[in-house]
């Protein structure tokens, strides 16, 4: 399983061996994304410098774990709202490339309207 389709299938087939699509509406997956994403949040919670390099390292493990429940979370997420993840992250590459040329944005954190 490489690609999008492999992967939602596969996290599909999950879900409804154990009958969850009745949890599964786009509230509840945004809520759990969310919250998925603040377990991740928390690995580096009060780092600094440093801290947060070793924490990413020392926590590798556990950081591939939150990611890939954010993964699913995401996939099951645009499978119930009917939404291609790839073609939606080509169109928002594109957008971004809009908003952050290369020439105002290389190796700069300000926000597009700060360029």
């Amino acid at each position: 399983m490489s690609d999008l389709t492999d992967l939602t299938a596969a996290v599909i087939a999950f879900r409804d061996e154990r009958d969850w699509q009745q949890f599964h509406n786009p509230k509840d997956l945004a809520l759990s994304l969310s919250l998925e994403a603040a377990e991740l949040l928390e690995i580096f919670q009060w780092k600094q410098g440093p801290e947060i390099a070793q924490a990413a390292a020392d926590k590798r493990e556990r950081i591939a774990d939150e990611l890939a429940d954010v993964l699913c979370y995401t996939l099951l997420m645009a499978h119930e709202t009917g939404i291609n993840l790839a073609d939606a992250l080509r169109v928002k590459l594109k957008a971004n490339a809009a908003k952050y040329p290369v020439d105002k944005a290389k190796g700069s954190h300000r926000k597009y309207t700060e360029l």
